[in-house]
C-alpha cells in the first residue's frame, strides 16, 4: 500500500467502498501502487497491469492489456471500438466486488503472466481505419496537406481521422476537416 495516494481514496465519494475492496483485492496479488493519470494504478515491474477508475454510474477495473486475456466469465468491456488494448471489468456496488474476488484475482494473476511473458496487444495501423470521404477527397485535392498528414505520427493522425469521421453529417464532417487543415500543416495534432 502507498500511503502517498491515499488521499485518492479519501476523496472518493460515490465509489469509497467499492475502492476499498479493489484497492484490497489488487495489492494482494503483489502489485505495486501508485498514482497516474489522476486515477490509482498498479504495476508489476514498473509496467502497468490495471488501474481503478470511477464514472457516474460504475467503477471499474481497468486492465491495460485487457484484449489479451481470457474472459471465461465473460465480463471484460471494451469501452469504445476505438480502444484496441484495455478492457474493463464494471461494477455498482461493494457487494459485487467481493462476491467476484476470486475471479477479479484470476484476472489479475492471468495478466501479470501476460505482462511477464512480454505480450503485446497487435494495434491497428493506420491504414486500417476507415478515412471519412470528406477528409480522403481534401487530401486528394492538395497534396501539401497530404503529404503533412503522412509527416504526422501514427497516433496523431488516428485521432484526426477518428475526430474527423464521428460526425453523422457530410456537412460537420468536411468543416471539421476545414477548420483543422492548418493545423496539419503545422504539423500538429489535433489536442497540440
Amino acid at each position: 500500500m502507498n500511503s502517498s495516494i491515499d488521499f485518492f481514496f479519501d476523496k472518493a465519494q460515490k465509489w469509497h467502498d467499492e475502492f476499498d475492496k479493489l484497492r484490497a483485492i489488487i495489492l494482494d496479488c503483489g502489485l505495486d501502487e501508485e498514482l497516474k493519470w489522476g486515477q490509482a494504478c498498479y504495476s508489476y515491474q514498473k509496467k502497468n497491469i490495471v488501474l481503478i477508475h470511477g464514472f457516474k454510474e460504475y467503477c471499474a477495473l481497468l486492465f491495460f492489456k485487457g484484449a489479451l486475456l481470457n474472459d471465461p466469465e465473460g465480463i471484460l468491456i471494451q469501452q469504445t471500438e476505438n480502444v484496441q488494448s484495455a478492457r474493463q471489468i464494471r461494477f455498482t456496488s461493494a457487494k459485487e466486488i467481493v462476491k467476484m474476488e476470486r475471479v477479479l484475482k484470476a484476472y489479475i494473476y492471468e495478466a501479470i503472466e501476460i505482462e511477464k511473458a512480454g505480450m503485446k496487444v497487435k494495434l491497428k495501423k493506420t491504414a486500417d481505419f476507415k478515412m471519412p470521404d470528406e477528409f480522403k477527397n481534401k487530401l486528394d485535392k492538395s497534396p501539401a496537406l497530404k503529404t503533412a498528414f503522412d509527416a504526422l505520427t501514427p497516433g496523431r493522425q488516428r485521432a484526426y481521422i477518428y475526430y474527423f469521421s464521428q460526425p453523422k453529417l457530410s456537412k460537420t464532417r468536411a468543416e471539421r476537416v476545414k477548420k483543422y487543415a492548418k493545423q496539419i500543416l503545422s504539423g500538429k495534432g489535433i489536442d497540440d
